[in-house]
């Protein structure tokens, strides 16, 4: 089945993966993109990070539809690069915009307050692709997909149609605190069994009441984009209501060994809600970084103990079987949807 599937998203011109970043400007804040492109891919080094692309290498025709991918808190591209370039091998261009004050080079707004630019900054990346000589004239805005995890997968929901608050988070957080502590508590601190325990949750208690008082509903949808993938998704904070009958069509993607957000609270609550969502692909062993490819090299400390992968998580298998899950979606969603399209 997944050589089947895998052989679905190879497209028949075996265009490479072009890599341009566009800096901030008046329309959006950074954007990077993958793209198709018949430039000569080489070595590109970010950070830790590497990988091969066509680093500004003139675009090549692809299917025309755009995907754009959120990423993490705090995180940057370069953990999606895998994913990208599936997307990418399919015909699709890929933009994954850089969230203000919750990446891997500044993280002070991690939480509601950057919860509430993300799906913005996704609007903002769209319209800057739209601006763009190289990618305006080639790609329809009609009909875009979206791709996010973790805090991404939180922006997914959002523009899937749900509403949010941090009030709800806080209510969530007193009735289960210990059993989704990571979620309330975030990842530097955990429960060992121990005599601090107990006043590990008071002070966890005492700063959320502070931090998430705000009892107002957040929420934004754009018509563009008419497909989305959520993984893992931060989602305990969401009116279940407001995700019965998302806007767009949502699949869902979830770890069963994923410690910082309990699939009970968060990917499995969300489905046991959403009568038209899809349960894209489980992954039993994965954990929070499952979805993360490749895996940041330097993981260490409790944020590196709770995104590595589980002893028995098989890597190469599971997120080839992802990759190949995420991409024939926005295929099947995006493309053979189109008039006049084959499929």
């Amino acid at each position: 089945m997944v050589l089947l599937a895998a052989v679905l998203v190879v497209p028949s011109a075996q265009a490479g993966m072009g890599l341009a970043e566009l800096p901030a400007d008046a329309v959006s804040g950074p954007v990077t993109v993958f793209y198709p492109s018949e430039g000569a891919e080489g070595a590109v080094a970010r950070g830790a990070f590497r990988f091969d692309a066509a680093s500004e290498g003139p675009p090549s025709p692809g299917n025309h539809r755009l995907v754009v991918i959120s990423h993490g808190s705090p995180s940057s591209p370069w953990v999606h690069v895998d994913l990208a370039r599936a997307l990418v091998g399919a015909g699709f261009t890929v933009a994954l915009p850089e969230h203000q004050g919750d990446n891997a080079r500044s993280h002070g707004d991690s939480g509601p307050v950057s919860w509430r630019r993300r799906p913005l900054e996704v609007s903002r990346a769209i319209d800057r692709l739209a601006q763009e000589p190289r990618w305006s004239q080639t790609l329809d805005f009609d009909a875009v997909g979206m791709f996010g995890m973790s805090a991404g997968g939180h922006t997914a929901l959002t523009l899937a149609g749900g509403r949010w608050s941090p009030s709800r988070l806080l209510a969530h957080c007193q009735e289960h605190l210990e059993r989704d502590f990571h979620t309330c508590a975030g990842p530097s601190w955990s429960l060992d069994g121990g005599l601090l325990d107990g006043v590990k949750k008071a002070i966890v208690r005492i700063v959320l009441g502070t931090k998430l008082a705000d009892t107002a509903w957040y929420g934004h949808v754009d018509p563009r984009i008419t497909a989305i993938v959520a993984g893992v998704p931060f989602a305990a904070d969401f009116d279940p209501d407001s995700l019965r009958h998302p806007v767009a069509a949502l699949g869902i993607v979830s770890a069963g060994a994923d410690r910082w957000l309990v699939p009970r609270f968060h990917s499995d609550a969300v489905l046991a809600q959403c009568g038209r969502c899809v349960h894209l692909l489980g992954l039993p062993a994965g954990g929070h970084g499952a979805l993360l490819s490749p895996l940041p090299p330097d993981l260490s400390g409790a944020v590196g103990a709770l995104v590595a992968d589980p002893p028995d998580f098989r890597r190469e298998a599971e997120v080839a079987r992802l990759n190949v899950a995420v991409t024939e979606f926005f295929l099947r969603q995006l493309v053979r949807t189109r008039p006049g399209s084959r499929g």
